[in-house]
Protein backbone atom coordinates (compact mmCIF):
# COMPACT_ATOMS: atom_id res chain seq x y z
CA UNK A 1 0.00 0.00 0.00
CA UNK A 2 2.87 2.37 0.84
CA UNK A 3 4.36 1.75 -2.58
CA UNK A 4 1.07 2.63 -4.25
CA UNK A 5 0.85 5.82 -2.17
CA UNK A 6 4.29 6.91 -3.34
CA UNK A 7 3.32 6.21 -6.96
CA UNK A 8 0.16 8.28 -6.59
CA UNK A 9 2.14 11.11 -4.99
CA UNK A 10 4.64 11.10 -7.85
CA UNK A 11 1.87 11.07 -10.47
CA UNK A 12 0.05 13.93 -8.73
CA UNK A 13 3.23 15.97 -8.61
CA UNK A 14 3.94 15.38 -12.29
CA UNK A 15 0.41 16.42 -13.26
CA UNK A 16 0.68 19.63 -11.19
CA UNK A 17 4.00 20.53 -12.83
CA UNK A 18 2.64 19.87 -16.32
CA UNK A 19 -0.48 21.93 -15.65
CA UNK A 20 1.59 24.82 -14.32
CA UNK A 21 3.83 24.76 -17.37
CA UNK A 22 0.84 24.78 -19.71
CA UNK A 23 -0.67 27.81 -17.93
CA UNK A 24 2.63 29.73 -18.07
CA UNK A 25 3.01 28.86 -21.75
CA UNK A 26 -0.52 30.07 -22.51
CA UNK A 27 0.09 33.45 -20.82
CA UNK A 28 3.40 33.82 -22.64
CA UNK A 29 1.72 33.21 -25.99
CA UNK A 30 -0.98 35.80 -25.19
CA UNK A 31 1.69 38.39 -24.40
CA UNK A 32 3.58 37.61 -27.60
CA UNK A 33 0.44 37.91 -29.73
CA UNK A 34 -0.93 41.04 -28.05
CA UNK A 35 -2.18 43.30 -30.83
CA UNK A 36 -0.10 46.34 -31.70
CA UNK A 37 -1.20 49.65 -33.08
CA UNK A 38 -1.36 49.79 -36.86
CA UNK A 39 -2.12 52.51 -39.33
CA UNK A 40 -5.30 52.54 -41.39
CA UNK A 41 -3.33 51.65 -44.53
CA UNK A 42 -1.64 48.68 -42.82
CA UNK A 43 -5.02 47.44 -41.59
CA UNK A 44 -6.47 47.64 -45.07
CA UNK A 45 -3.57 45.64 -46.50
CA UNK A 46 -3.88 43.01 -43.79
CA UNK A 47 -7.59 42.59 -44.43
CA UNK A 48 -7.12 41.73 -48.10
CA UNK A 49 -7.19 37.90 -48.19
CA UNK A 50 -4.68 36.05 -50.34
CA UNK A 51 -7.03 33.47 -51.82
CA UNK A 52 -4.38 31.95 -54.10
CA UNK A 53 -2.04 31.32 -51.17
CA UNK A 54 -4.87 29.89 -49.09
CA UNK A 55 -5.90 27.50 -51.84
CA UNK A 56 -2.30 26.41 -52.43
CA UNK A 57 -1.83 25.75 -48.71
CA UNK A 58 -5.10 23.81 -48.53
CA UNK A 59 -4.16 21.63 -51.51
CA UNK A 60 -0.74 20.97 -50.03
CA UNK A 61 -2.25 20.02 -46.68
CA UNK A 62 -4.77 17.66 -48.27
CA UNK A 63 -2.11 16.04 -50.43
CA UNK A 64 0.17 15.63 -47.42
CA UNK A 65 -2.50 14.04 -45.25
CA UNK A 66 -3.44 11.63 -48.03
CA UNK A 67 0.21 10.68 -48.68
CA UNK A 68 0.85 10.03 -45.00
CA UNK A 69 -2.30 7.91 -44.67
CA UNK A 70 -1.12 5.90 -47.68
CA UNK A 71 2.31 5.56 -46.05
CA UNK A 72 0.70 4.29 -42.84
CA UNK A 73 -1.11 1.63 -44.87
CA UNK A 74 2.15 0.58 -46.53
CA UNK A 75 3.82 0.40 -43.12
CA UNK A 76 1.00 -1.90 -41.99
CA UNK A 77 2.01 -4.25 -44.82
CA UNK A 78 4.98 -5.24 -42.64
CA UNK A 79 2.46 -6.96 -40.38
CA UNK A 80 0.94 -8.65 -43.42
CA UNK A 81 4.28 -10.00 -44.59
CA UNK A 82 5.07 -11.18 -41.06
CA UNK A 83 1.82 -13.14 -40.79
CA UNK A 84 1.98 -14.64 -44.29
CA UNK A 85 5.51 -15.87 -43.71
CA UNK A 86 4.72 -17.10 -40.20
CA UNK A 87 1.78 -19.10 -41.51
CA UNK A 88 3.82 -20.74 -44.25
CA UNK A 89 6.65 -21.96 -41.99
CA UNK A 90 6.79 -24.46 -39.13
CA UNK A 91 5.86 -23.50 -35.60
CA UNK A 92 9.43 -23.89 -34.36
CA UNK A 93 10.52 -20.95 -36.53
CA UNK A 94 7.78 -18.36 -35.88
CA UNK A 95 9.67 -16.08 -33.51
CA UNK A 96 12.57 -15.91 -35.96
CA UNK A 97 10.27 -14.90 -38.83
CA UNK A 98 8.66 -12.19 -36.70
CA UNK A 99 12.08 -10.94 -35.60
CA UNK A 100 13.23 -10.62 -39.20
CA UNK A 101 10.15 -8.71 -40.29
CA UNK A 102 10.39 -6.36 -37.32
CA UNK A 103 14.07 -5.64 -37.85
CA UNK A 104 13.68 -5.22 -41.60
CA UNK A 105 11.78 -2.06 -40.74
CA UNK A 106 14.15 -1.11 -37.92
CA UNK A 107 17.26 -1.46 -40.09
CA UNK A 108 15.47 0.01 -43.10
CA UNK A 109 14.45 3.11 -41.15
CA UNK A 110 17.93 3.88 -39.91
CA UNK A 111 19.86 3.04 -43.08
CA UNK A 112 17.42 4.70 -45.49
CA UNK A 113 17.56 7.84 -43.32
CA UNK A 114 21.35 7.82 -43.21
CA UNK A 115 22.23 6.75 -46.75
CA UNK A 116 19.42 5.31 -48.85
CA UNK A 117 17.32 8.43 -49.37
CA UNK A 118 20.35 10.38 -50.59
CA UNK A 119 21.42 7.59 -52.95
CA UNK A 120 17.90 7.34 -54.34
CA UNK A 121 16.83 10.97 -54.71
CA UNK A 122 19.93 13.10 -54.22
CA UNK A 123 21.74 14.76 -57.09
CA UNK A 124 24.79 12.97 -58.38
CA UNK A 125 24.90 11.07 -61.64
CA UNK A 126 22.76 8.76 -63.76
CA UNK A 127 23.41 5.79 -61.48
CA UNK A 128 23.23 7.04 -57.88
CA UNK A 129 22.82 10.16 -55.79
CA UNK A 130 25.74 11.58 -53.86
CA UNK A 131 24.18 14.01 -51.37
CA UNK A 132 21.26 14.47 -48.93
CA UNK A 133 22.69 11.86 -46.58
CA UNK A 134 21.51 11.87 -42.94
CA UNK A 135 18.18 13.41 -43.90
CA UNK A 136 17.50 16.72 -42.13
CA UNK A 137 15.92 20.18 -42.48
CA UNK A 138 18.88 21.36 -44.47
CA UNK A 139 17.79 19.58 -47.65
CA UNK A 140 14.29 21.10 -47.82
CA UNK A 141 15.16 23.98 -50.12
CA UNK A 142 17.22 21.83 -52.48
CA UNK A 143 14.53 19.16 -52.54
CA UNK A 144 11.79 21.69 -53.31
CA UNK A 145 13.81 23.00 -56.24
CA UNK A 146 14.68 19.57 -57.63
CA UNK A 147 11.17 18.12 -57.20
CA UNK A 148 9.09 21.24 -57.74
CA UNK A 149 6.18 19.22 -59.15
CA UNK A 150 5.46 17.82 -55.66
CA UNK A 151 2.94 19.57 -53.43
CA UNK A 152 3.96 17.78 -50.20
CA UNK A 153 6.77 18.63 -47.77
CA UNK A 154 9.97 16.64 -47.96
CA UNK A 155 9.27 14.89 -44.63
CA UNK A 156 6.06 13.33 -45.98
CA UNK A 157 7.80 12.26 -49.17
CA UNK A 158 10.70 10.79 -47.18
CA UNK A 159 8.43 8.68 -44.98
CA UNK A 160 6.44 7.38 -47.95
CA UNK A 161 9.65 6.31 -49.69
CA UNK A 162 10.97 4.76 -46.47
CA UNK A 163 8.07 2.33 -46.11
CA UNK A 164 8.59 1.27 -49.72
CA UNK A 165 12.25 0.53 -49.02
CA UNK A 166 11.28 -1.60 -46.03
CA UNK A 167 8.81 -3.54 -48.19
CA UNK A 168 11.54 -4.44 -50.69
CA UNK A 169 13.77 -5.65 -47.87
CA UNK A 170 11.17 -7.85 -46.20
CA UNK A 171 10.36 -9.82 -49.39
CA UNK A 172 13.58 -11.77 -48.87
CA UNK A 173 12.67 -12.97 -45.39
CA UNK A 174 10.21 -15.62 -46.57
CA UNK A 175 12.44 -17.09 -49.28
CA UNK A 176 15.31 -17.50 -46.78
CA UNK A 177 13.12 -18.73 -43.94
CA UNK A 178 13.93 -21.51 -41.44
CA UNK A 179 17.69 -21.66 -42.05
CA UNK A 180 19.30 -18.18 -42.06
CA UNK A 181 21.59 -16.78 -39.36
CA UNK A 182 19.89 -13.79 -37.77
CA UNK A 183 23.05 -11.68 -37.61
CA UNK A 184 23.69 -12.30 -41.30
CA UNK A 185 20.11 -11.34 -42.09
CA UNK A 186 20.54 -8.04 -40.27
CA UNK A 187 23.56 -7.27 -42.46
CA UNK A 188 21.54 -8.06 -45.59
CA UNK A 189 18.67 -5.85 -44.41
CA UNK A 190 21.05 -2.95 -43.86
CA UNK A 191 22.73 -3.30 -47.25
CA UNK A 192 19.54 -3.54 -49.33
CA UNK A 193 18.07 -0.50 -47.54
CA UNK A 194 21.23 1.60 -47.88
CA UNK A 195 22.49 0.67 -51.34
CA UNK A 196 20.81 -2.05 -53.42
CA UNK A 197 17.22 -0.78 -53.41
CA UNK A 198 18.08 2.96 -53.52
CA UNK A 199 20.29 2.54 -56.60
CA UNK A 200 17.42 0.89 -58.49
CA UNK A 201 15.08 3.61 -57.24
CA UNK A 202 17.47 6.31 -58.48
CA UNK A 203 17.53 4.79 -61.97
CA UNK A 204 13.73 4.87 -62.24
CA UNK A 205 12.20 7.34 -59.74
CA UNK A 206 15.19 9.57 -59.02
CA UNK A 207 15.81 10.81 -62.56
CA UNK A 208 18.52 8.25 -63.33
CA UNK A 209 19.44 6.30 -66.43
CA UNK A 210 16.14 4.47 -67.03
CA UNK A 211 14.12 7.63 -66.51
CA UNK A 212 16.19 9.29 -69.25
CA UNK A 213 15.54 6.80 -72.03
CA UNK A 214 13.94 8.23 -75.18
CA UNK A 215 10.83 6.35 -74.09
CA UNK A 216 11.19 6.47 -70.30
CA UNK A 217 10.83 3.27 -68.33
CA UNK A 218 7.51 3.36 -66.47
CA UNK A 219 6.88 1.72 -63.10
CA UNK A 220 4.14 3.65 -61.34
CA UNK A 221 4.28 2.00 -57.90
CA UNK A 222 7.10 -0.52 -58.01
CA UNK A 223 6.55 -3.87 -59.74
CA UNK A 224 10.26 -3.65 -60.58
CA UNK A 225 11.62 -1.02 -58.18
CA UNK A 226 10.22 -2.74 -55.09
CA UNK A 227 9.01 -6.24 -55.88
CA UNK A 228 11.44 -7.51 -58.47
CA UNK A 229 14.35 -5.99 -56.56
CA UNK A 230 13.32 -7.92 -53.46
CA UNK A 231 12.68 -11.06 -55.52
CA UNK A 232 16.11 -11.08 -57.21
CA UNK A 233 17.74 -10.77 -53.78
CA UNK A 234 15.49 -13.56 -52.52
CA UNK A 235 16.44 -15.84 -55.41
CA UNK A 236 20.18 -15.38 -54.89
CA UNK A 237 19.80 -15.77 -51.13
CA UNK A 238 17.87 -19.02 -51.49
CA UNK A 239 20.46 -20.37 -53.94
CA UNK A 240 23.39 -19.54 -51.65
CA UNK A 241 21.60 -21.03 -48.65
CA UNK A 242 20.48 -24.25 -50.28
CA UNK A 243 17.22 -26.04 -49.40
CA UNK A 244 15.97 -26.82 -45.93
CA UNK A 245 16.83 -30.21 -44.48
CA UNK A 246 14.35 -32.79 -45.73
CA UNK A 247 12.93 -30.59 -48.46
CA UNK A 248 14.26 -32.43 -51.50
CA UNK A 249 16.02 -35.70 -52.21
CA UNK A 250 15.04 -39.33 -51.83
CA UNK A 251 13.25 -38.89 -48.52
CA UNK A 252 12.29 -35.25 -49.00
CA UNK A 253 9.00 -33.63 -49.81
CA UNK A 254 6.82 -30.58 -49.22
CA UNK A 255 7.03 -29.00 -45.77
CA UNK A 256 3.57 -27.59 -44.96
CA UNK A 257 3.14 -24.33 -43.12
CA UNK A 258 1.84 -24.47 -39.59
CA UNK A 259 -1.11 -22.05 -39.69
CA UNK A 260 -3.21 -21.06 -42.69
CA UNK A 261 -5.39 -18.85 -40.51
CA UNK A 262 -2.68 -16.30 -39.84
CA UNK A 263 -1.37 -16.63 -43.41
CA UNK A 264 -4.82 -15.68 -44.69
CA UNK A 265 -5.03 -12.76 -42.27
CA UNK A 266 -1.64 -11.65 -43.55
CA UNK A 267 -2.87 -11.63 -47.15
CA UNK A 268 -5.91 -9.54 -46.21
CA UNK A 269 -3.62 -7.06 -44.45
CA UNK A 270 -1.38 -6.89 -47.51
CA UNK A 271 -4.39 -6.43 -49.77
CA UNK A 272 -5.51 -3.51 -47.59
CA UNK A 273 -2.00 -2.10 -47.55
CA UNK A 274 -1.88 -2.12 -51.33
CA UNK A 275 -4.61 0.53 -51.31
CA UNK A 276 -1.93 2.80 -49.91
CA UNK A 277 0.88 1.31 -51.97
CA UNK A 278 -0.62 1.95 -55.42
CA UNK A 279 -3.01 4.91 -55.03
CA UNK A 280 -0.51 6.62 -52.72
CA UNK A 281 2.08 6.57 -55.48
CA UNK A 282 0.04 9.31 -57.17
CA UNK A 283 1.78 11.49 -54.52
CA UNK A 284 -1.24 13.76 -54.29
CA UNK A 285 -4.96 13.51 -53.59
CA UNK A 286 -6.20 13.72 -57.17
CA UNK A 287 -9.57 12.02 -56.67
CA UNK A 288 -10.07 10.65 -60.18
CA UNK A 289 -6.60 9.11 -60.39
CA UNK A 290 -6.50 7.47 -56.98
CA UNK A 291 -10.01 6.08 -57.45
CA UNK A 292 -9.10 4.50 -60.80
CA UNK A 293 -5.87 3.09 -59.39
CA UNK A 294 -7.78 1.65 -56.42
CA UNK A 295 -10.29 -0.15 -58.65
CA UNK A 296 -7.53 -1.52 -60.91
CA UNK A 297 -5.59 -2.73 -57.89
CA UNK A 298 -8.53 -4.51 -56.29
CA UNK A 299 -9.85 -6.18 -59.41
CA UNK A 300 -6.40 -7.47 -60.42
CA UNK A 301 -5.99 -9.07 -56.98
CA UNK A 302 -9.36 -10.80 -57.26
CA UNK A 303 -8.53 -12.08 -60.75
CA UNK A 304 -5.17 -13.36 -59.53
CA UNK A 305 -6.66 -15.23 -56.59
CA UNK A 306 -9.32 -16.91 -58.72
CA UNK A 307 -6.91 -17.82 -61.51
CA UNK A 308 -4.28 -19.39 -59.24
CA UNK A 309 -6.90 -21.33 -57.27
CA UNK A 310 -8.45 -22.71 -60.47
CA UNK A 311 -5.07 -23.69 -61.96
CA UNK A 312 -4.12 -25.47 -58.75
CA UNK A 313 -7.50 -27.17 -58.63
CA UNK A 314 -7.07 -28.39 -62.19
CA UNK A 315 -3.63 -29.90 -61.61
CA UNK A 316 -4.11 -31.26 -58.08
CA UNK A 317 -7.79 -32.14 -58.09
CA UNK A 318 -8.55 -30.04 -55.00
CA UNK A 319 -9.12 -26.35 -54.35
CA UNK A 320 -6.26 -25.26 -52.09
CA UNK A 321 -6.06 -22.07 -50.04
CA UNK A 322 -2.31 -21.37 -50.48
CA UNK A 323 -2.71 -21.01 -54.24
CA UNK A 324 -5.53 -18.53 -53.74
CA UNK A 325 -3.46 -16.53 -51.25
CA UNK A 326 -0.38 -16.30 -53.43
CA UNK A 327 -2.57 -15.71 -56.49
CA UNK A 328 -4.05 -12.61 -54.89
CA UNK A 329 -0.56 -11.34 -54.06
CA UNK A 330 0.66 -12.07 -57.58
CA UNK A 331 -2.24 -10.07 -59.01
CA UNK A 332 -1.39 -7.19 -56.71
CA UNK A 333 2.29 -7.26 -57.64
CA UNK A 334 1.50 -7.43 -61.37
CA UNK A 335 -0.85 -4.46 -61.38
CA UNK A 336 1.55 -2.29 -59.36
CA UNK A 337 3.49 -1.03 -62.41
CA UNK A 338 0.57 -0.35 -64.84
CA UNK A 339 -2.17 0.58 -62.35
CA UNK A 340 -2.20 4.24 -63.40
CA UNK A 341 -1.86 3.90 -67.17
CA UNK A 342 -4.58 1.25 -67.49
CA UNK A 343 -7.91 3.01 -68.06
CA UNK A 344 -10.11 -0.09 -68.43
CA UNK A 345 -10.55 -2.38 -65.38
CA UNK A 346 -11.07 -5.28 -67.79
CA UNK A 347 -7.42 -4.99 -68.77
CA UNK A 348 -6.47 -4.96 -65.08
CA UNK A 349 -8.24 -8.32 -64.76
CA UNK A 350 -6.07 -9.71 -67.56
CA UNK A 351 -2.90 -8.36 -65.93
CA UNK A 352 -3.81 -9.91 -62.56
CA UNK A 353 -4.83 -13.27 -64.04
CA UNK A 354 -1.66 -13.63 -66.11
CA UNK A 355 0.42 -12.58 -63.09
CA UNK A 356 -1.08 -15.47 -61.12
CA UNK A 357 -0.44 -17.93 -63.95
CA UNK A 358 3.19 -16.79 -64.15
CA UNK A 359 3.52 -17.19 -60.40
CA UNK A 360 2.17 -20.74 -60.52
CA UNK A 361 4.54 -21.69 -63.33
CA UNK A 362 7.61 -20.35 -61.52
CA UNK A 363 6.72 -22.15 -58.30
CA UNK A 364 6.68 -25.44 -60.24
CA UNK A 365 9.93 -24.62 -62.05
CA UNK A 366 11.72 -23.78 -58.79
CA UNK A 367 10.49 -27.03 -57.34
CA UNK A 368 12.01 -28.95 -60.25
CA UNK A 369 15.40 -27.26 -59.98
CA UNK A 370 15.26 -27.70 -56.19
CA UNK A 371 15.46 -24.06 -55.13
CA UNK A 372 13.68 -23.89 -51.79
CA UNK A 373 11.42 -20.86 -51.29
CA UNK A 374 9.07 -21.64 -48.37
CA UNK A 375 6.56 -18.88 -49.15
CA UNK A 376 6.87 -18.53 -52.94
CA UNK A 377 8.37 -15.04 -52.68
CA UNK A 378 10.44 -15.30 -55.86
CA UNK A 379 7.46 -16.44 -57.92
CA UNK A 380 5.06 -13.88 -56.47
CA UNK A 381 7.27 -10.82 -56.46
CA UNK A 382 9.70 -11.75 -59.23
CA UNK A 383 7.55 -13.55 -61.77
CA UNK A 384 4.48 -11.37 -61.37
CA UNK A 385 6.69 -8.29 -61.03
CA UNK A 386 8.38 -8.92 -64.39
CA UNK A 387 5.06 -9.58 -66.09
CA UNK A 388 3.44 -6.48 -64.56
CA UNK A 389 6.34 -4.32 -65.74
CA UNK A 390 6.08 -5.69 -69.28
CA UNK A 391 2.31 -5.20 -69.29
CA UNK A 392 2.85 -1.43 -69.27
CA UNK A 393 4.14 -1.75 -72.85
CA UNK A 394 1.03 -3.71 -73.82
CA UNK A 395 -1.92 -2.11 -72.00
CA UNK A 396 -0.60 1.38 -71.27
CA UNK A 397 -3.11 4.03 -72.34
CA UNK A 398 -1.80 7.34 -71.05
CA UNK A 399 0.66 10.05 -72.00
CA UNK A 400 3.06 8.60 -69.42
CA UNK A 401 3.13 5.24 -71.20
CA UNK A 402 1.40 4.12 -74.37
CA UNK A 403 1.29 0.39 -75.04
CA UNK A 404 1.00 -1.67 -78.21
CA UNK A 405 -2.75 -2.20 -77.83
CA UNK A 406 -3.38 1.54 -77.66
CA UNK A 407 -1.33 2.81 -80.58
CA UNK A 408 2.00 3.23 -78.84
CA UNK A 409 4.06 0.86 -80.94
CA UNK A 410 6.82 -1.26 -79.44
CA UNK A 411 8.97 1.52 -77.97
CA UNK A 412 7.47 1.34 -74.48
CA UNK A 413 7.69 -2.45 -74.41
CA UNK A 414 11.37 -2.29 -75.40
CA UNK A 415 12.10 0.22 -72.63
CA UNK A 416 10.30 -1.98 -70.11
CA UNK A 417 12.30 -5.03 -71.15
CA UNK A 418 15.57 -3.10 -71.01
CA UNK A 419 14.80 -1.90 -67.48
CA UNK A 420 13.88 -5.39 -66.29
CA UNK A 421 17.18 -6.82 -67.52
CA UNK A 422 19.32 -4.00 -66.13
CA UNK A 423 17.72 -4.19 -62.69
CA UNK A 424 17.91 -7.99 -62.59
CA UNK A 425 21.61 -8.08 -63.50
CA UNK A 426 22.58 -5.34 -61.06
CA UNK A 427 20.57 -6.68 -58.12
CA UNK A 428 21.63 -10.31 -58.58
CA UNK A 429 25.32 -9.40 -58.87
CA UNK A 430 25.14 -7.15 -55.81
CA UNK A 431 23.21 -9.79 -53.83
CA UNK A 432 25.63 -12.54 -54.88
CA UNK A 433 28.60 -10.51 -53.61
CA UNK A 434 26.81 -9.82 -50.33
CA UNK A 435 25.71 -13.40 -49.69
CA UNK A 436 29.08 -14.79 -50.76
CA UNK A 437 30.77 -12.63 -48.13
CA UNK A 438 28.26 -13.67 -45.46
CA UNK A 439 28.72 -17.32 -46.37
CA UNK A 440 32.52 -17.07 -46.27
CA UNK A 441 32.48 -15.74 -42.70
CA UNK A 442 29.88 -18.27 -41.53
CA UNK A 443 27.05 -15.76 -41.09
CA UNK A 444 24.63 -17.11 -43.68
CA UNK A 445 23.24 -20.53 -42.74
CA UNK A 446 22.71 -22.04 -39.31
CA UNK A 447 24.09 -25.48 -38.47
CA UNK A 448 22.11 -28.65 -39.13
CA UNK A 449 21.68 -29.02 -35.37
CA UNK A 450 20.24 -25.53 -35.07
CA UNK A 451 17.91 -26.00 -38.04
CA UNK A 452 16.61 -29.28 -36.64
CA UNK A 453 16.07 -27.79 -33.20
CA UNK A 454 14.31 -24.78 -34.66
CA UNK A 455 15.35 -21.20 -35.28
CA UNK A 456 13.36 -19.89 -32.33
CA UNK A 457 15.33 -21.79 -29.70
CA UNK A 458 18.64 -21.82 -31.57
CA UNK A 459 18.73 -18.12 -32.43
CA UNK A 460 16.52 -16.47 -29.81
CA UNK A 461 16.23 -18.82 -26.84
CA UNK A 462 12.43 -18.87 -26.90
CA UNK A 463 9.46 -20.31 -28.75
CA UNK A 464 6.26 -18.78 -30.12
CA UNK A 465 3.93 -21.41 -28.64
CA UNK A 466 5.37 -22.50 -25.24
CA UNK A 467 2.14 -24.24 -24.23
CA UNK A 468 2.37 -26.70 -27.11
CA UNK A 469 6.04 -27.68 -27.03
CA UNK A 470 8.51 -29.12 -24.59
CA UNK A 471 11.19 -26.65 -25.64
CA UNK A 472 12.43 -24.10 -23.09
CA UNK A 473 10.96 -20.66 -23.60
CA UNK A 474 12.96 -18.48 -21.20
CA UNK A 475 15.40 -15.98 -22.74
CA UNK A 476 18.92 -17.22 -23.39
CA UNK A 477 21.24 -16.10 -20.56
CA UNK A 478 24.35 -14.14 -21.43
CA UNK A 479 27.01 -16.81 -20.89
CA UNK A 480 30.06 -17.95 -22.77
CA UNK A 481 29.51 -20.63 -25.41
CA UNK A 482 31.07 -23.96 -24.51
CA UNK A 483 32.60 -26.00 -27.30
CA UNK A 484 30.90 -23.88 -29.95
CA UNK A 485 27.39 -24.91 -28.80
CA UNK A 486 24.89 -22.17 -28.09
CA UNK A 487 23.56 -22.18 -24.51
CA UNK A 488 19.96 -22.54 -25.70
CA UNK A 489 20.93 -25.66 -27.69
CA UNK A 490 22.85 -27.13 -24.79
CA UNK A 491 19.93 -26.55 -22.45
CA UNK A 492 17.45 -28.18 -24.85
CA UNK A 493 19.71 -31.20 -25.17
CA UNK A 494 19.99 -31.59 -21.43
CA UNK A 495 23.70 -30.69 -21.26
Amino acid sequence: MRKRSWIRLWLTGILVVLFSLSVVSAFAQEEETEPTETTTEETAVQEVPDFAADVTALVSNLDTVWLLIAAFLVFWMQAGFALVEAGFVRSKNITNILMKNLFDFVMGTLLFWAIGFGVMFGSGNDFFGTDWFFFSDSIQGEFAAAYSFLTVPVYAFFFFQLVFAATAATIVSGAMAERTEFKGYLVYSAVISAVIYPVVGHWIWGGGILAQLDTPFHDFAGSTVVHSTGAWCALIGAMFLGPRLGRFGKDGGPIPGHNMTIATLGVFILWLGWFGFNPGSQLNADATSIARVTVNTNIAAAAGALTAMLIGWYFTGVAQLPWGLNGALAGLVAITAPCYVIKNPGEAIIVGAIGAAVMYTIVILMERVQIDDPVGAVAVHGGAGVWGTLSVGIFGNDDLAKGILHGGGADQLVSQGMGIVMVAVYVMVAAAILFAILKSIGWLRVSAKGETLGMDIYEHGMVAYPEFTNAPSEPTPVVEYVGGTRPSVARAEGK
